[in-house]
């Protein structure tokens, strides 16, 4: 396997986007030919083959897809209003499937023809996200289909985006009503950044061979700081 895949994640509204473009604006800089999966899935309706997409050098990705199951999961399933109709353990399947079907698509087959993938969010938001939604085993998840598939795939590149979380619960509340979902409250932003920044998930993915960095963008840190650490780490990172 000669590819990579780096995966950004943090808080909701921690500046996972922001951190992504920066990486993106470096690609771009080098000159290199970049997919992006996104636009693809939201435009079609559906994940591409590789065939699609064999002559890229990049591929920017995230997770839950923008089609399918993915489609599926921030619509309907983990919307506000949805909070009551689906169980945790729905949910948690769904995210596991619609992975699986992203890595047997697109990134397994990328990682092997040596693509790099940009993906935000991946397996690592499932066991820190799950966990505190439902009393479920964080071995029980591990063994979902799609989770053991990622794994075995690990990133070899984690950003986190870390935040205060009163800092982004502003950025949260500015949101449209249809982007808003389940987990965006206060007391639960509290929780997911100690799980985030724990030192058992970076023994649990230091396992498969991920490296951690991290990206503080609490204000007053902006967006161009933001981006301009993420291309640092992923420079610093290929030398």
């Amino acid at each position: 396997m000669k590819g990579k895949l780096v995966i950004i994640d943090g808080l909701d509204g921690s500046g996972k986007t922001t951190a992504m473009q920066g990486l993106v604006e470096w690609a771009r800089d080098q000159k290199k030919i970049i997919f992006d999966l996104r636009k693809f899935e939201r435009d079609n309706n559906r994940i591409p083959e590789f065939s699609e997409f064999s002559d890229a050098e990049y591929i920017v990705s995230c997770e839950p897809t923008l089609a399918w199951i993915g489609r599926v999961i921030k619509e309907e399933m983990i919307r506000s209003s949805g909070k009551e109709q689906y169980s945790g353990v729905s949910i948690a399947q769904a995210f596991a499937l619609d992975r699986e079907i992203l890595y047997k698509r697109v990134i397994i087959p990328a990682l092997e023809a040596g693509k790099i993938i940009l993906q935000e969010r991946g397996v690592i938001t499932s066991f820190v996200y799950q966990p505190l939604q439902i009393h479920i085993p964080l071995t029980d998840l591990m063994n979902l289909p799609g989770n053991k598939l990622a794994l075995k795939y690990a990133p070899a590149l984690i950003i986190i985006c870390t935040a205060q979380p009163e800092a982004v619960i502003p950025r949260i509340e500015a949101r449209s009503d249809q982007s808003k979902q389940i987990f965006e409250e206060l007391s639960f932003q509290r929780n997911l950044i100690q799980r985030y920044t724990s030192e058992w998930l970076q023994t649990l993915f230091s396992k498969f061979g991920s490296t951690f960095k991290f990206i503080d963008t609490t204000p007053p840190r902006n967006e161009e700081e933001t981006r301009a650490a993420a291309r640092k780490i992923w420079e610093e990172f290929n030398h």
